[in-house]
């Protein structure tokens, strides 16, 4: 670590590749294991694992917009110019996942249904959007920690609330299914998904104020005090009776949600000090390498592992065949990852513009 100015933060392209990992668990565990091999306490580990992916994504998704808003805040002295050039990020991020359904009906022939699905992408990009208005919207960094932090507690508090309106059944299903899930349609929703951006966000800001060497090892030692701590007054809050007449602590309630968020808090200390320790034995790390490339990995994995092409083995393997595709996939990604960064740096010399499309290769502003 540098001991002026921190360059790049290379524990969180670390922490972003491992949820690279967790997704490709997540979605391989789904859709190629029998039904038969799913009532065992392997099984459920698995999914609790794998439901930390998405939420990494949208925490990281968070603390970009917070790093990359300070950055150009530093380098043009305009906060709202810098809170609109990270806003548009998001947009891009919210255009492409359109995109990406669209590619996916193409080839995988599905519905024009499947256009309107509510994906994390459709999630991540408005709540970057909103997150760096947010941003933008105060002139110093305690109001935005204040401002972001209460808008993370109160989608996490308001979601069992959503939840059970009843009135939201007359919208359409695409406008409702951005607002609570949707069973066939979607997972993903505002409340409480993009809660998790905003949370990021907090934790963003903090590191952004950490110029030194010094003094980012103590805010990411604080970081990794809170967050367990966060996690373990959520987990037993999570035994107190609850306020709410409807709320469900696996998918709605706001102490899951506090609880996740303090792991992810936590998971950022731990990437920091395991990076450290790495950085003395080798200067590649297939991690960061894999964070760095999170969004192709994504875009192209998903027909991999649900599309037409691997029909064969949906729903054919054992758990434990499942695990040993896990492994072999994920190599297969780091591969294909290493050349997509040999193909943009021939596609980046003079006289070639297709670089710009693959630059848009993670999971940040």
């Amino acid at each position: 670590m540098s001991a002026s100015k921190p360059s790049r933060r290379g524990y969180l392209d670390w922490l972003r590749g491992l949820a690279v990992l967790i997704m490709i668990e997540a979605h391989i565990v789904d859709s190629w294991t029998r039904l038969d091999q799913r009532e065992s306490a392997f099984y459920s580990f698995s999914v609790i694992l794998g439901g930390f992916g998405a939420p990494l994504f949208l925490f990281l998704a968070g603390v970009a917009v917070a790093l990359s808003a300070g950055s150009k805040w530093r380098r043009s002295g305009n906060p709202a110019a810098a809170s609109r050039a990270v806003a548009r990020r998001g947009l891009e991020i919210f255009g492409l996942a359109f995109l990406f359904r669209l590619q996916a009906m193409i080839v995988s022939w599905g519905s024009w249904r499947s256009l309107l699905k509510v994906d994390v992408l459709n999630i991540m990009g408005p709540s970057i959007m909103a997150a760096a208005a947010l941003w933008g919207a105060v002139r110093s960094n305690r109001a935005r920690l204040v401002a972001l932090g209460l808008a993370t507690l109160s989608i996490a508090l308001l979601t069992p609330v959503v939840r059970a309106v009843g009135w939201l059944t007359v919208l359409p299903d695409p406008v409702e299914g951005y607002l609570r899930p949707r069973p066939g349609f979607t997972t993903f929703a505002v409340f409480p998904w993009s809660a998790f951006v905003f949370a990021g966000s907090v934790v963003g800001i903090l590191l952004d104020e950490a110029r030194t060497g010094s003094s980012e090892r103590k805010v990411n030692l604080s970081l990794g005090v809170a967050g367990l701590a966060l996690a373990a007054a959520s987990y037993a809050a999570s035994y107190l009776p609850s306020p709410y007449e409807r709320s469900d602590f696996w998918t709605s309630s706001p102490a899951f949600f506090l609880l996740r968020t303090g792991v992810l808090v936590a998971s950022v200390a731990v990437a920091y000090l395991w990076c450290l320790r790495a950085r003395t034995i080798s200067s590649f790390s297939p991690f960061e390498q894999m964070g760095r490339t999170s969004l192709f990995i994504y875009w192209i994995h998903i027909e991999l592992i649900y599309g037409l092409v691997v029909r064969p083995l949906h729903k054919s393997m054992t758990l434990g065949q499942a695990w040993i595709g896990i492994l072999v996939f994920s190599f297969f990604m780091l591969v294909l990852s290493l050349l997509k960064d040999r193909a943009v740096a021939r596609l980046s010399a003079p006289g070639f513009r297709l670089s710009t499309l693959f630059r848009l290769s993670a999971f940040r502003p």
